[in-house]
């Protein structure tokens, strides 16, 4: 059912400066399905305007996860998907158009955690945070006025996904060969990401004084594989092997 599978889709707000914005967020949200909202250090929650804007979906600002850190807001999610606006980087990343993005969402949702991060409203996400994210997303604007109010675009996005997982179930019941072993959670990749980075110190490749774009590149790589649990604990023991150490999985 829709429902069901929206739930494994989450909204992540970084840094909302406007309370406002987090309670229409929440009332977007609910008007399409969506119920995981994540909040990264809100500027001011407890507002009344949180309240009033969210227009009845209290429910959704009442089981928001509250985190410090971007990082522990993506622990459990394997898909993660950043918005921004601007398109020129010194390191391209995947990007897709909203409509795009809703339909690898659809795609994406059975069995795993999906994530759609939104940055602040004057800045969006700094480059740090979208090296976080496996993917970039952007709405397609009139190419002299780039301003969207954050919760236009959270509604626009929720809809996109929504719309897209209706298409999927209105399709014949077709039973899909995959890999059939879960992928690798935003926590698991970091843990990977810090643990190469160590490695790469230690085998002199990496100067940490000069480090350019090497992690980013990496992680832009490992991002597009979708690496199983498996593939990254065996990437692990490898960098551990390296180090002359054994590495134990977390069960």
């Amino acid at each position: 059912m829709m429902m069901s599978v929206l739930d494994n889709l989450c909204i992540v707000m970084v840094q909302t400066s406007h309370p406002g914005n987090i309670g229409a967020a929440a009332r977007a949200m609910k008007t399409m399905g969506v119920s995981d909202l994540r909040l990264v250090q809100p500027k001011d929650f407890n507002s009344p305007q949180t309240k009033a804007m969210a227009s009845g979906a209290d429910s959704i600002l009442e089981s928001a996860k509250h985190t410090a850190t971007l990082h522990e807001a993506l622990a459990d999610c394997q898909i993660v998907i950043g918005t921004s606006a601007r398109s020129e980087r010194s390191l391209a990343w995947p990007q897709l158009v909203a409509r795009e993005c809703g339909e690898f969402v659809a795609s994406q949702l059975t069995g795993q955690k999906v994530a759609l991060v939104f940055g602040r409203e004057r800045t969006g996400l700094t480059n740090e945070e979208l090296a976080q994210c496996q993917y970039l997303t952007h709405i397609p604007m009139a190419v002299d006025y780039y301003s969207l109010n954050i919760a236009a675009a959270i509604q626009l996005y929720c809809y996109e996904c929504s719309q897209a997982v209706r298409a999927l179930d209105a399709l014949p019941n077709v039973q899909v060969e995959g890999l059939g072993e879960p992928l690798a959670t935003g926590a698991q990749l970091e843990g990977l990401y810090e643990h190469l980075e160590q490695t790469l110190v230690e085998v002199r490749y990496l100067d940490p004084d000069n480090p350019r774009l090497l992690m980013s590149r990496l992680r832009r790589l490992f991002g597009r594989t979708h690496l199983t649990q498996s593939e990254l604990n065996i990437l692990r023991g490898i960098l551990a092997a390296f180090q002359g150490r054994k590495f134990r999985p977390r069960v």
